[in-house]
């Protein structure tokens, strides 16, 4: 006999793709459905649960539970900033900027960023959405004689087109990604549940110039259902 979770897992799934639940659309709540289907909320959430993890469903904390829209995608070739992947999806992009500091740069960012020791960066910490749906936390580190002219505005929310504005071309990029945990904090700006599974992005990018000078050094994190990286050769 067929678990009654399972029946419930397969009809919300036939009523997604029938269409009376859309992509991006809500679902009811727990009691909502729990009554619809005459069942317990646990057997509902078993039935939901599964729906989340197969992918059809994502559950956001505070939020509620909504059919998974398609994953926003990167191709891993060369440069591209956020806020052209997302608009080039038809989405709308934004972001919060947490905090964004002038200070000196660690070891890490020195090494990164070629500078001396004592060298002076802006440090920007800030939360990328799509369409007002959060897809990553991360924390850009710039050196700052190169972006010293530039107003705050023109880093924090269109960097890339306020290079290109002012002459600079921009070349390769260097990319490391890694699974890890994310944190309460950085969770609950990502709206996902602390010790959550994400993908941590390590990104240099440089200008194109004989030097190919770093211009930006910048760790992110990236809900996992939310955005994928592809390879193309």
């Amino acid at each position: 006999m067929t678990a009654i979770y399972i029946k419930i897992h397969d009809e919300i799934k036939r009523q997604i793709e029938t269409g009376v639940y859309t992509v991006g659309q809500r679902l009811p709540s727990e009691r909502v459905m729990s009554e619809k289907f005459g069942v317990s909320r646990m057997t509902l959430r078993q039935a939901v649960t599964s729906l989340v993890e197969e992918g059809i469903l994502s559950r956001y904390v505070g939020s509620g539970t909504y059919v998974a829209s398609d994953r926003v995608r990167e191709k891993m070739r060369g440069t591209t900033s956020f806020t052209e992947i997302i608009k080039n999806l038809g989405k709308t992009p934004s972001s919060k900027v947490i905090s964004y500091q002038k200070t000196k740069a660690n070891e890490v960012e020195c090494d990164k960023l070629g500078l001396k020791k004592g060298a002076q960066i802006i440090r920007m910490e800030r939360i990328r959405y799509a369409d007002d749906l959060p897809i990553c936390y991360e924390v850009a580190s710039i050196p700052h004689r190169l972006i010293a002219d530039f107003a705050k505005d023109d880093i924090a929310n269109h960097f890339y087109d306020t290079l290109a504005a002012a002459g600079k071309k921009i070349g390769r990029s260097e990319q490391i990604i890694s699974a890890k945990i994310v944190n309460k904090e950085i969770a609950s700006f990502l709206s996902v549940k602390p010790n959550s599974a994400i993908l941590a992005l390590t990104q240099i990018s440089c200008f194109a110039n004989s030097e190919e000078t770093p211009f930006e050094y910048v760790l992110s994190q990236y809900v996992g259902d939310r955005f994928e990286f592809y390879l193309e050769r």
